[in-house]
This record gives C-alpha cells, sequence and structure tokens, in this order.
C-alpha cells in the first residue's frame, strides 16, 4: 500500500504523468514552451493544455519529431503535398487555397490523428466547437480518410495568422479555412500526429 501511494504521488510530481497535474501546474508547463524545440510560433490559447500534456508525454518523439519539423524548415517554401517525417505515425500536408464563406465550409472531426494547424501566411478564421455539440451528421465518418463532416449546436471563431497556431484533437470539432473579411489566399501547414 505503501508502495501504490507513494508510485501514485511521484506519478503526479513528475514530467510523465500530466493527468495527475493541477490546472496550475499544466499552464506552467504550457507557457514555458519546452516542447516547440525552438520553434518560436505562440500556440492558441484555445489549445486543451491537459490533452496536450497527456498526449505530449505519452509520445513525447512524435510531437518532438513535429515541432523540430516545423522549426526546421522553410514553410514559405516547401512544395504542397505531404511530407512523410515517421510514415502514417507522422506526416505534413503543405496546402494553399482561398477562404470560405460559412456557408461553404463544414466542421469535421477526426478520430486517428490530432491537427496542428499553422497559417504560413494569409489569414483565415476556424470555427472550434466540442465534439459534443455535434448535430446533423452531413457525411457520416470515413475511416479511409479519418473524416467525418457534421454541424455543431454552439460555435466560436478564432483568427489563424503567421502568429499563432491550434492543435484539434479528436474531442474538437473545427471548421477551418473561413474568410476574415475578404476571401483571400492562404498557405497553411498541417501536421497529422497518430493517436495511440
Amino acid at each position: 500500500m505503501v508502495l501504490s501511494i507513494l508510485s501514485g504521488l511521484v506519478g503526479c510530481g513528475g514530467n510523465t504523468d500530466p493527468s495527475g497535474w493541477s490546472s496550475k501546474k499544466t499552464d506552467k508547463w504550457f507557457g514555458k514552451g519546452e516542447y516547440l524545440n525552438g520553434w518560436s510560433v505562440k500556440p492558441d490559447l484555445t489549445i486543451n493544455r491537459k490533452t496536450f500534456a497527456v498526449t505530449y508525454f505519452n509520445n513525447m518523439d512524435r510531437w518532438n519529431a513535429a515541432f523540430t519539423f516545423l522549426k526546421d524548415n522553410d514553410l514559405s517554401k516547401l512544395e504542397l503535398g505531404r511530407y512523410d517525417i515517421d510514415g502514417d505515425n507522422l506526416y505534413v500536408s503543405v496546402s494553399e487555397y482561398i477562404t470560405k464563406n460559412e456557408e461553404d465550409a463544414m466542421y469535421e472531426a477526426h478520430q486517428k490523428y490530432i491537427d496542428i494547424q499553422y497559417v504560413v501566411s494569409g489569414k483565415e478564421l476556424i470555427g472550434i466547437s466540442p465534439i459534443a455539440s455535434k448535430k446533423e451528421i452531413l457525411e457520416p465518418y470515413d475511416a479511409d480518410r479519418d473524416i467525418e463532416f457534421f454541424t455543431v449546436t454552439e460555435e466560436k471563431s478564432y483568427k489563424a495568422t503567421p502568429d499563432n497556431f491550434f492543435i484539434f484533437f479528436p474531442i474538437d470539432a473545427h471548421r477551418p479555412g473561413l474568410k476574415d473579411g475578404e476571401n483571400s489566399p492562404v498557405r497553411k501547414i498541417v501536421v497529422k500526429v497518430k493517436v495511440d
């Protein structure tokens, strides 16, 4: 019994079990930004810090490789397409598009992957909603593409620019690529981090 109490205390106090961290400790870890590996872009305040801490420590190598890729590459000059960092476990998609009107964009969610989304150039709005607010399914989940589309009962939109990045977990419904004012060109990096 003593050993189980001690191991519980060690797990909560150490850096390898954030599931037991207080909000204050989680916020402190998140704010230090050591997980960025020197990448200078700020994480958006919408990121679920507890979920990120748990997934980060569950697969630190994968997350470190993701942020190292973002830091070490000239993201404005990468060719459009897919870049495998660790096969299907971790890859990057580079795209360019014109932002959409709200009526032309649907909420989406993923089950197998976490998204790091970063607007390299341009600006857009991203609608974010908890997956629990899913209302009407527009396209059922496609396991091959790891995506489903639906409407939501509640939403907020946030500005994505080259100054910030977003992370979307399977619990996060999101609607990226929305115009902020006028329809305009965007270059975006999406890092797909496989959920274990």
